[in-house]
């Protein structure tokens, strides 16, 4: 339904790019036109993934940095702003456990929520000061989950994370929209990516678990998120603001959290996912 062009001129930056849902959008946005960078901690993934946009005949910027610190998140736009200014910033990279809350420790929720919110909130900053002072009609989307709002055992530092993010989604849209800085949000419902589902879940019981409970009875996939979100930040939808659009197959409608069903887990599976 898309013209090739939707998102011509559109110089997009994706954190977290290299892997998984980031990656799958940085191809997408790249079908549709758009000039895309993406930033990742680990130089492998964004060295895998520019190859893997050089198989299908486009070419990625690429900028190693950590999203927790301020000062990475300046040096990385700086050196990509060189050539064309950014436009769209889509906040992408995350960090989950799945674990009895009783279990973490402080410094385990330090590393989701300096991730997920305070890098999304950093982030944000730095793009939202260098588009009101260059005029510039900029666009934010921020991938969150449906556990933002109904909230969710076993996920509890994610959700904390997560709702934060869309608070600050809606707070934005309030605040800078007569800049003419729109901030949207995507829902994601479960997917699978290239490490973090295995990592995360016990074994395939759960992702039947998963399904049997979504109307639609299967998980979601990165190109049907990755379409809603070029939608998003384009100009088709330049009248959609502080909005997020769940794309879960009506799984939150039917049952809440997904991760909730984790309370009939027994001791020894909650061990093995506690080493892994």
């Amino acid at each position: 339904m898309f013209k090739n062009d939707l998102l011509k001129n559109k110089n997009i930056i994706i954190t977290g790019g290299g892997t998984g849902l980031g990656k799958q959008m940085a191809k997408t946005f790249l079908e549709h036109g758009a000039d895309v960078s993406i930033l990742s901690r680990n130089a492998e993934h964004l060295d895998a993934a520019k190859k893997e946009m050089k198989d299908y005949g486009y070419n990625i910027k690429t900028e190693i940095c950590d999203i927790r610190d301020p000062e990475e998140i300046k040096k990385a736009v700086d050196s990509i702003e060189n050539n064309n200014k950014i436009n769209v910033l889509i906040n992408n990279a995350a960090g989950n456990f799945i674990s009895k809350t009783e279990d973490l420790t402080p410094k385990a929720f330090d590393t989701v929520l300096k991730i997920v919110l305070n890098g999304t909130s950093y982030f944000s900053l730095e793009m939202g000061k260098r588009w009101i002072e260059n005029h510039i009609n900029g666009v934010i989307l921020n991938v969150v989950a449906t556990y933002a709002w109904t909230g969710s055992g076993y996920v509890v530092p994610s959700a904390i994370a997560k709702a934060g993010v869309l608070a600050l989604t809606r707070s934005l849209a309030s605040e800078w929209g007569h800049y003419g800085i729109r901030s949207v949000a995507v829902a994601p419902g479960a997917f699978k990516t290239e490490g973090a589902w295995s990592r995360l879940l016990p074994d395939e019981s759960y992702e039947n678990a998963i399904t049997s409970r979504n109307p639609m009875r299967r998980l979601a996939t990165k190109d049907e998120i990755a379409n809603v979100a070029s939608f998003l930040i384009s100009d088709m939808s330049s009248y959609i603001n502080g909005e997020v659009l769940t794309v879960d197959g009506g799984d939150w409608l039917y049952g809440s959290s997904m991760f909730n069903m984790m309370e009939k887990l027994p001791d020894d599976v909650w061990k093995i996912m506690r080493r892994r």
